[in-house]
């Protein structure tokens, strides 16, 4: 946000110094606010000042929501007070969820233009849910709410800490550990995606409308963001991430098994859910309000450099393949 407009003065919320520090070094004109998502106090008096909240840091953290829309809500009408917050598809998980089916195919594909009024209803159990509510929820005179909905997210992010996003590299940390490709049941699950630098334009384009007024965009009931730009299948990926890893010299084939789900779970947290359930929708309402066109790399075409950052981040090396051949 900084880099694309001098002209905001933006705080940043930072846990410790160190976090701080590498803020700091990247973007020195930002103040940073020490404290995290459950000092509630200081997010509440931090929203009370803020024109516009971009609240990026949890999909599930309640009591952070809650503060920084009733600091929001101090803000006269004439004046409102704009939150952007992020969710994420897998509150679309929930019929896998609830039948317990895991790697089936679902036709089911959501909408946020004409099929809105279904997204904001989804059952209280869904995932992300709870808190989706809460900001949708904030609909006074004096608040202005959105939330973006990214799909699986891939790239590399720009950001001074953490620029790894999760499904795909932990995907490809678990292949290069297990020496194959991993797949849930037939492997036939759907999820969409979007590249970490298309998802922070829908961003940017919602800050820009918040500082005129709401521009164009939809704010309240109805704005909701989905952002992918396009789908993928969850077994295709998988033979995707071994074939890199194979062609790099990490692990000794390119073969894809199954693997129970407690196993799964057992080398990623929610890795079930992640791989082998749908999360399918269509981002029509960036494209028509903001004018959104995402046009980077696809992620098929990404999964080799993660592959790569993975098993450098891990200390595989070249010929690792071999190594695990011959015993060593």
């Amino acid at each position: 946000m900084r880099r694309h407009s001098k002209d905001y003065q933006v705080a940043a919320l930072v846990r410790n110094s160190d976090k701080g520090a590498q803020v700091a070094s990247q973007y020195p004109s930002v103040r940073l606010v020490y404290g995290d998502l459950d000092n509630a106090e200081i997010l509440e008096n931090e929203a009370r000042e803020a024109d516009i909240v971009l609240h990026c840091a949890d999909a599930d953290h309640v009591g952070a929501a809650e503060a920084l829309t009733r600091g929001l809500a101090t803000h006269a009408s004439e004046s409102p007070g704009y939150i952007i917050h992020t969710s994420g598809t897998g509150i679309l998980l929930f019929a896998d969820m609830e039948r317990q089916t895991y790697g089936e195919r679902s036709s089911k594909i959501y909408n946020d233009w004409d099929g809105i009024g279904e997204v904001t209803s989804l059952p209280d159990f869904a995932p992300h849910r709870n808190v989706d509510k809460i900001i949708l929820g904030a609909t006074a005179s004096n608040v202005k709410p959105a939330i973006v909905c990214p799909p699986t997210i891939y790239g590399l992010g720009r950001g001074p800490g953490n620029q790894r996003s999760h499904q795909v590299p932990e995907l490809s940390r678990c292949t290069l550990q297990k020496g194959h490709g991993i797949q849930v049941g037939a492997g036939e699950t759907f999820w969409t995606n979007v590249h970490v630098h298309d998802l922070s334009d829908v961003f940017v384009s919602l800050v820009e409308a918040a500082t005129v007024g709401g521009g164009q965009a939809s704010w309240g009931p109805e704005g909701y963001y989905f952002t992918e730009n396009g789908e993928h299948v969850w077994g295709k990926i998988a033979q995707t991430v071994a074939t890199a890893a194979h062609k790099q010299g990490f692990i000794p084939s390119a073969d894809v098994k199954v693997m129970p789900k407690k196993e799964i779970d057992e080398m990623c947290r929610y890795g079930t859910l992640l791989w082998g359930a749908n999360s399918r929708c269509q981002a029509i309402r960036a494209r028509k309000l903001l004018g959104w066109s995402p046009n980077r790399q696809s992620l098929e075409q990404d999964i080799p450099d993660t592959v790569a950052r993975e098993a450098d981040v891990r200390g595989f090396v070249k010929h690792h393949a071999a190594k695990i051949a011959g015993g060593g």
